[in-house]
């Protein structure tokens, strides 16, 4: 599970929609507390990934001439990120329902295959796009991001936040897609670590050495396998374009799909 969370959380392909479909075939024996909490420190582990790698662009403070100095352009980075992810907030009342409604393999599977279509159609147009770097990024091309934002909330949905108009051509503006994918999805799944912490208050009494393990791997592989995952997907976007994401999204939700139909019919 640690392995599949470091590949899918930053990769456009659904992060919750895979450990849903994961969870079908591995079973763990603990309970749904423990289980809950399981997937949030896993979680953690992937964005403590982007923390480490994106360091330098994260912390807004730096030294100069042995003076402590803040970094106004990382400042307004901030803001823009924490305006792309307010909608997150609006929404997040709704966890629990749409948890309990939207959370299973035929939802995951028809949204990938909704979402992989539409990830062909946008990458189709012949638009010139009007952004290529991050500081071009303004407020309004931020609260833009609130549809896509909001669509993170059921599996199976198209996480990459494309911050431009048409189609992305390799080089700069697939690069800058990457990039404020993972910084804009720092803030947004960071809204799960007081979640965590009611979660450790709740279970954490009763954890067992072996449990205790379990969130520890889980925690580090998330962590190690991220890390190889943001390099790949930088290292990709400098050459390609975003199609294969869309066609592997359709190929596994008719692939879920026809299985789910044969284990009806058996």
């Amino acid at each position: 599970m640690g392995i599949v969370e470091g590949i899918t959380e930053w990769l456009p392909i659904s992060s919750t929609g895979h450990m849903i479909l994961l969870e079908q075939v591995v079973k763990f024996s603990a309970s749904e507390e423990f289980m809950s909490m399981f997937r949030v420190v896993i979680q953690l582990g992937a964005i403590l990934a982007v923390v480490v790698l994106f360091w330098g662009k994260l912390w807004p403070f730096g030294l100069r001439h042995g003076r402590v100095i803040s970094k106004p352009s990382v400042w307004q980075l901030w803001f823009k990120v924490v305006a792309a992810t307010l909608p997150v907030l609006v929404i997040s009342p709704l966890d629990d329902w749409m948890e309990a409604h939207f959370y299973n393999y035929i939802t995951v599977a028809a949204m990938l295959i909704l979402y992989g279509v539409l990830f062909l159609v946008v990458e189709s147009r012949r638009t010139a796009p009007h952004v290529i770097h991050l500081e071009q990024i303004t407020y309004r091309d931020a609260l833009h991001h609130w549809p896509v934002a909001v669509s993170g909330h059921h599996p199976g949905h198209l996480p990459l936040r494309r911050h431009h108009r048409g189609r992305p051509a390799a080089g700069p503006v697939p690069r800058l897609c990457g990039r404020v994918h993972l910084l804009s999805g720092h803030p947004g799944h960071g809204r799960c670590i007081p979640a965590q912490g009611a979660q450790v208050r709740t279970v954490g009494a009763a954890m067992t050495g072996t449990e205790v393990a379990v969130l520890a791997v889980g925690c580090v592989v998330a962590f190690g396998v991220s890390l190889a995952a943001i390099r790949f997907l930088m290292d990709y976007v400098k050459r390609h374009d975003f199609k294969f994401f869309g066609v592997y999204r359709i190929v596994l939700g008719l692939i879920v799909l026809a299985v789910a139909a044969i284990t009806a019919i058996a």
